[in-house]
């Protein structure tokens, strides 16, 4: 078959899936295509352009969701909404690509340009409700951050060590109001609370028009 930067992009994001930033090489690369390393380096230039290609399909495929949720919202729906709309759509696209999550947070120091667009979109819309500049600033960036993080803890492998009923019990008894949360709701609506929660912090910060 053909060697193409898309298909490159795709044994990359099996292999970091599989190794991790540390263990993705240009060389692993090859052997997933069974084809010479010096051969991806007519696609593609190196390892940090090959992440810096991975990062911005993950953004750019979570931009497009995002531009289809905000459509699907009532005309002139609220800033939270359309907060909310951009950043399940973000969580729901991350957690399809394993090692996603970290490619997502990775995104802006190779400068990603669909990273960057998830960001100015994100902004525009702080902006437009009236979150001033610099809160808008840290507010986006920390609303990306907690997307991150919590995909990350999902896409997390479960403990080595099972906790057996004995253990759960005095955990349990030990820790009564953190276990009582950790399993108050589902992961999907924790995850929208979560947003909601920090949009109605942001909410303080609005000033007139």
């Amino acid at each position: 078959m053909k060697l193409t930067t898309e298909r490159i992009i795709d044994a990359g994001m099996a292999v970091f899936a599989e190794s991790g930033y540390h263990g993705l090489s240009m060389r692993k690369v090859a052997q997933r295509l069974d084809a010479q390393a010096g051969s991806l380096y007519y696609h593609v230039p190196g390892k940090d352009a090959l992440v810096q290609l991975m990062a911005d399909r993950v953004a750019r495929q979570a931009y497009e969701a995002g531009t289809a949720a905000l459509a699907a919202l009532e005309p002139g729906a609220p800033w939270q909404e359309r907060v909310e709309a951009q950043l399940v759509a973000l969580r729901r696209t991350i957690r399809r690509h394993p090692g996603g999550a970290v490619m997502l947070a990775d995104s802006p120091k190779v400068l990603s340009t669909g990273a960057l667009a998830l960001m100015e979109r994100l902004l525009e819309t702080l902006h437009e409700a009236g979150v001033p500049a610099v809160d808008g600033g840290i507010g986006a960036d920390a609303l990306l951050g907690h997307v991150t993080g919590f995909v990350l803890q999902e896409q997390s492998a479960p403990p080595a060590v099972a906790i057996g009923p004995e253990e759960a019990a005095a955990l349990h008894e030990r820790f009564p109001m953190t276990v009582a949360a950790a399993s108050a709701v589902g992961e999907d609506e924790k995850y929208v609370r979560s947003v909601r929660l920090l949009c109605a912090g942001l909410g303080t910060l609005l000033t007139p028009p």
